[in-house]
């Protein structure tokens, strides 16, 4: 799963201030929900398609991290298909009726979801844990004045994204060694494979609250006493590519709003 994973390189992406990646994908993912024909949708799945080529990450990788994406995608594509009642009958098998305007609220609903996850992977693909929290921390910094624990919840958040892959690697440990003791989680009726799954929740929580243990006495040790007085290696400035980008962002939302009109 590719969601809090961080691959290293040099790419124009990578290289980009964490709040301008920030910043973009926050806008991108409302401006997506403004998109309404083919030509729109076409030039958001462009943006990201290309973004994604400019960070070098194989192609390959990123779509098989998103396999248990793709069970939800095609559940959501089939809700619209089966449940949506709108436009003439374009095929009818028995009493079931598949409507045109089904297979078209399927096929945008499942794109403008694809499109999120796609967008929203790419800042944990090409930034560290330490960079989001720093930006976060940043952008969030007015809320200081209203007494708000902002490096404390910008910290919480960055640790769950990086808990996400980490979990994942665990639970594919766990079921493996399950498996090779005879639990079988795939076959026989639902209601065994859910007795199934405890044997592998057991485990999963006691091992994810010793993690939890093990970091927080690190923090301890290295003397971490929350966001007051702490100063930073790395201090965030915009530069020439982040004013670049913004500006490339505002023509391609600009075309977006003409294309879409």
């Amino acid at each position: 799963m590719i969601i809090g994973q961080y691959v290293p390189g040099n790419s124009l992406i990578h290289r980009l201030d964490t709040r301008t990646k920030m910043i973009i994908i926050f806008f991108y993912d409302i401006f997506v929900f403004f998109a309404n024909n083919a030509m729109s949708y076409g030039l958001l799945t462009l943006f990201v398609v290309t973004t994604i080529v400019i960070t070098f990450i194989p192609v390959r990788f990123i779509l098989k991290g998103l396999t248990p994406i793709w069970f939800l995608i095609f559940f959501t594509f089939l809700l619209h298909l089966f449940l949506t009642k709108q436009g003439p009958v374009l095929f009818e098998i028995y009493t079931i009726k598949i409507h045109q305007g089904g297979v078209i609220q399927g096929l945008v609903i499942s794109l403008r979801f694809l499109l999120l996850v796609l967008m929203t992977s790419l800042l944990t693909l090409t930034t560290t844990p330490i960079e989001i929290t720093d930006a976060i921390e940043d952008l969030l910094h007015p809320l200081k004045k209203v007494k708000f624990p902002v490096h404390e919840l910008a910290l919480m958040m960055s640790i769950s994204l990086r808990f996400i892959p980490t979990l994942m690697q665990e639970t594919d440990k766990i079921s493996k060694a399950q498996a090779s003791r005879g639990v079988d989680f795939r076959t026989g009726p639902f209601r065994e494979r859910i007795k199934a799954i405890i044997p592998l929740l057991v485990p999963l929580f006691v091992s994810a609250f010793k993690r939890a243990e093990e970091l927080a006495m690190a923090m301890e040790a290295r003397g971490y006493r929350g966001g007051e007085g702490r100063t930073k290696i790395r201090e965030l400035t915009y530069r020439k590519l982040d004013f670049l980008s913004f500006l490339l962002f505002a023509i391609i939302i600009a075309v977006l709003f003409y294309v879409r009109g």
